[in-house]
């Protein structure tokens, strides 16, 4: 079976040189040789600082949801991708690094207080969604790394995932057996090696 720590260092093919740094920093590690010789790597835990506040932190879960919503597959908040943005943002992030995030989620906020009325975090999916693309067209302060960053989060967070790794996906290590006539429509997974 594969796990996170491996997994997350196969995702920088995925984003290529425009991933972002945290997340190339822990793939990187993952990588490092210290990690066989028992240097810690992406530790498991609570993250070691507070990075969001509550408000950031409830807008940063239901946005991260609406990224990778549930469908016929759990979705972003049910693979723990929150606790892994806290905690990859606390641990691998250096203090700019999180600047974008941050910005984001404060312009956010406010557009949805401005045009909604309601905090982000209460906003309905459809307005939550009009935010994300508003950011995603960088329409809105810090819009655009915003948008490219907290999508390489949660794409990330939720690929390396237990559950996006076996209900979304499904592992093979060893494909089977070859057969060139096999129909399309009884594949019902993506599998990645």
């Amino acid at each position: 079976m594969i796990d996170r720590r491996t997994a997350l260092a196969g995702v920088v093919a995925m984003f290529g040189t425009a991933l972002y740094a945290p997340i190339a920093r822990a793939a990187g590690v993952a990588q490092a040789p210290g990690a066989a010789a028992g240097i810690p790597v992406i530790s498991e835990g609570p993250p070691s600082v507070a990075v969001f506040t509550a408000p950031q932190r409830a807008l940063m879960t239901a946005l991260s949801e609406r990224v990778l919503p549930t469908t016929d597959t759990p979705g972003a908040i049910a693979a723990g991708v929150p606790a892994y943005i806290e905690k990859l943002l606390a641990d691998w992030a250096l203090p700019a690094d999180r600047v974008p995030i941050l910005a984001g989620l404060d312009a956010i906020e406010a557009r949805s207080l401005k045009d909604y009325k309601v905090a982000g975090a209460k906003a309905t999916a459809a307005q939550q969604d009009a935010l994300l693309t508003l950011a995603m067209n960088d329409k809105i302060p810090s819009g655009g790394v915003f948008f490219e960053a907290f999508r390489q989060l949660v794409v990330t967070g939720y690929y390396t995932s237990e559950i996006g790794m076996t209900q979304e996906r499904e592992y093979l290590p060893v494909p089977g057996e070859y057969n060139g006539q096999f129909p399309y429509s009884q594949v019902s997974k993506v599998y990645s090696a």
